[in-house]
C-alpha cells in the first residue's frame, strides 16, 4: 500500500491525494496527518484533490473528518482543486461538508489559510 505524502511548507503541511484512496489507506492517511501535524507544529492543513475525477459518499465523509481531526490538533484545513463534477456529485450526495474550508487551487489555499489562521510560509 503506497502511503499519500505528506510535505511541509513553513508553518503548512500540504497532502495531495494522487490515487483513490480505499478505506485503509484513509485510516493510515488520517494517523500519519495526525501525526505530522503535531510533530511539525503545522497550523494549517492543505487537501489537495486536483486528481481526484470520482467521489462517493466515503470520500466526502473522510474529507470532513481529516478538517474536523486538523481543528481538534490546532490546524486550519482546506481542500483545494475541486473539479465542478466532484463538487456536484458531492452536492447530489447531500454532503456539505460543513466546516470544510475550500480553495480553487493551492495558491488560493495558502492566502485561505494565511488569512483565517495566521500560518506563514
Amino acid at each position: 500500500m503506497d502511503r499519500v505524502p505528506i510535505l511541509k511548507l513553513g508553518d503548512l503541511l500540504i497532502v495531495s491525494i494522487q490515487v483513490d484512496l480505499d478505506d485503509q489507506s484513509v485510516l493510515v492517511l488520517q494517523e500519519d496527518l495526525a501525526a505530522a501535524v503535531v510533530a511539525r507544529g503545522a497550523k494549517g492543513v492543505i487537501i489537495d484533490i486536483s486528481a481526484v475525477e470520482i467521489v462517493d459518499s466515503f470520500t466526502g465523509r473522510m474529507l470532513a473528518t481529516i478538517a474536523a481531526m486538523c481543528r481538534m490538533l490546532d490546524a486550519h484545513a482546506v481542500v483545494v482543486g475541486m473539479r465542478p463534477a466532484v463538487a456536484i456529485t458531492l452536492v447530489e450526495l447531500g454532503l456539505s461538508l460543513g466546516g470544510v474550508r475550500t480553495a480553487l487551487d493551492l495558491e488560493k489555499g495558502v492566502a485561505l489559510l494565511n488569512h483565517v489562521g495566521g500560518a506563514g510560509l
